[in-house]
């Protein structure tokens, strides 16, 4: 008597809406949801992390994620993005959703798009 073999259950993939819906889900009232998509280690790219992170740090503290995706790596990623031009910043959450291209350096740009308040300096 031969027993049959059980088919192996198909994982389901993962695709990018249940991922954002999992983000805003897990994301608390106010947090921000971002995603840098650069192009490998070049100096655009490293310029667009380190002022990303700066502002982040800066204005965002304890109230943000931020992903940072390199698409010669992970090319699928920009094709789902939509992402057509590296450096690009992606605001996820809150909406609406918004997107930035270049190295992030003009900051007060960023912080208008991103509606964030900046305090005067007193």
């Amino acid at each position: 008597m031969s027993k049959k073999k059980k088919h192996d259950e198909v994982a389901p993939i993962e695709d990018s809406t249940e991922a954002f819906e999992m983000a805003v889900h897990n994301t608390i009232e106010g947090d921000y949801v971002l995603r840098l998509y650069v192009s490998g280690i070049t100096p655009n790219s490293q310029r667009a992390i380190e002022n990303v992170r700066k502002i982040c740090e800066e204005h965002l503290a304890g109230r943000y994620q931020l992903e940072i995706i390199d698409i010669y790596q992970q090319p699928i990623f920009a094709k789902e993005g939509q992402i057509v031009a590296a450096p690009t910043l992606v605001k996820e959450l809150p909406l609406p959703l918004r997107k930035f291209i270049g190295d992030m350096s003009q900051t007060e740009r960023i912080l208008v798009g991103l509606d964030i308040r900046k305090m005067d300096k007193q």
